[in-house]
């Protein structure tokens, strides 16, 4: 009888203590002029709540309290934006006080330094520069001819085989971003690279604790392990003095446009930062590409009919040009479309660098702002049946330059390297589409949140076309 007492002393202590932190938390939130919205639990917040439910979370708050409301995700408060007219106005005001805003977790593991999140001149002469070495003449004289000649590889012998579409295009975008950054083959630093990306991704969205089995924990020891890498690859790098045309290259060199030559640090921190944007967005997009041709049939039949136009006249080791790539109308619509039914980019984060009034609400000074637009992709009256896969909508040109198009960002944060994703998405379908045809083996799962994965692969039988 003495022991049950004080079991049940001790869960109804629990319980009040719970109600006490929750509602503490909540009263140190509650400023006067902040948009309505819960903020859960002191430092975690709602963000298991976030990342298991995900987009009915975010449907959920919605219904609650609007289009704009508070909460406390990923260990910062955070404002979450569903407006897209508000959300248009976001992207394109960096200079108004409304900067990058990573989560801890994400800085801690990307670097402090990476192209997304520095801000001012010094990402103005950045971006530029990138922009310099992936300009239509250098994507067509020299990137797509090496594009294609990684996926006419990593393609080959693929035949009668049951492999693991994930994981292979995982394997694809990874090792293409390498050799077109730092002019990393295929080989021994590639593969002592792949382990520690693949894990150093996972723990981006995480809260940032330091413990032991955490994904944090695992993201930013792998991190340490890539920069020790990265650090060989640039001292051997110094000393050739040899020029390879790649991302490291004009990183090492001091620009004109800069005001100060970048440290070594800096540098890593920007391959890293551009390897994980590159990676991510192309090995899921082109996974659900695939998955989504062998559903859709009558798109298959007109992306291979368009791919085999191509080749027509060329011979089996002929690689594609930037004329062939141009043609490719109905392969460009299949990609807009995966990436916008998958929606492989949920949103962004900004951050106040001020008190900013918005929607008659105070947002104070260092609190986060979640561009939330996965549901502009699922808006009935700017795409008609918005749960059909249908890339025929995107053969009307008009449809990718209304101006809720937020695909690849917006503003002067609008990725720099759509065109380039686009090319070596594209080139992929090329050589996969005219070589092979493939069924898919059991039943795959697939989480749309917080990314884009099939927790146990998805696996097809492949045969040759």
């Amino acid at each position: 009888m003495v022991l049950l007492e004080l079991v049940l002393a001790l869960v109804l202590g629990f319980l009040l203590l719970c109600c006490g932190l929750l509602r503490w938390n909540e009263v140190r939130y509650r400023k006067k002029g902040l948009p309505p919205g819960t903020m859960g639990w002191p430092l975690f917040g709602e963000t298991t709540e976030f990342l298991k439910q995900g987009p009915n979370f975010m449907k959920n708050q919605r219904a609650r309290y609007g289009n704009f409301f508070k909460s406390h995700i990923l260990g910062c408060p955070t404002v979450v934006c569903m407006d897209p007219e508000i959300n248009k106005y976001i992207l394109m005001n960096e200079s108004k006080g409304l900067v990058p805003g990573y989560p801890q977790s994400m800085l801690d593991i990307l670097g402090e330094c990476n192209i997304a999140a520095v801000t001012g001149p010094l990402h103005k002469s950045m971006k530029n520069a990138m922009l310099g070495l992936i300009n239509p003449s250098m994507m067509r004289e020299q990137l797509l001819p090496k594009v294609d000649e990684f996926m006419r590889s990593h393609l080959s012998n693929w035949s009668e085989k049951v492999i693991d579409i994930q994981e292979k295009t995982k394997e694809m975008a990874l090792y293409s971003a390498l050799k077109q950054i730092a002019g990393i083959e295929s080989g021994p630093v590639s593969e002592a690279l792949k382990s520690e990306l693949f894990q150093l991704v996972l723990g981006t969205l995480s809260l940032p604790i330091n413990l032991p089995g955490t994904n944090y924990r695992r993201a930013f020891q792998a991190r340490r392990k890539i920069v020790e890498i990265l650090k060989e690859i640039i001292g051997k790098r110094r000393i050739s003095h040899s020029s390879q045309l790649d991302m490291l290259d004009l990183l090492l060199k001091t620009d004109d446009n800069m005001k100060s030559k970048l440290t070594e640090e800096q540098i890593i921190d920007l391959i890293i930062a551009l390897i994980y944007s590159g990676y991510e967005t192309v090995s899921t997009t082109t996974m659900m590409a695939v998955k989504f041709l062998h559903d859709h049939p009558r798109a298959l039949q007109q992306l291979r009919e368009e791919h085999f136009e191509i080749r027509k006249g060329k011979s089996t080791e002929e690689g594609i040009d930037w004329n062939d790539y141009k043609s490719m109308t109905f392969t460009r619509a299949v990609i807009f479309e995966t990436l916008r039914l998958a929606t492989v980019v949920n949103g962004v984060l900004r951050k106040t660098t001020q008190d900013i009034e918005m929607k008659g609400f105070l947002i104070p000074k260092g609190w986060r702002i979640y561009v939330y637009t996965r549901e502009i992709n699922y808006d009935p009256y700017l795409y008609n049946e918005p749960l059909i896969f249908n890339p025929w909508r995107w053969m009307d040109r008009n449809l990718d330059s209304h101006q809720y198009f937020m695909l690849f960002g917006g503003g002067s944060r609008l990725c720099p390297g759509k065109e380039l994703g686009t090319v070596e998405i594209a080139t992929f379908l090329h050589y996969f589409v005219t070589r092979y045809r493939w069924e898919e083996v059991g039943v795959a799962t697939i989480h749309k949140f917080p990314r884009v994965e099939a927790p146990h692969g998805l696996h097809i039988r492949v045969e040759s076309y």
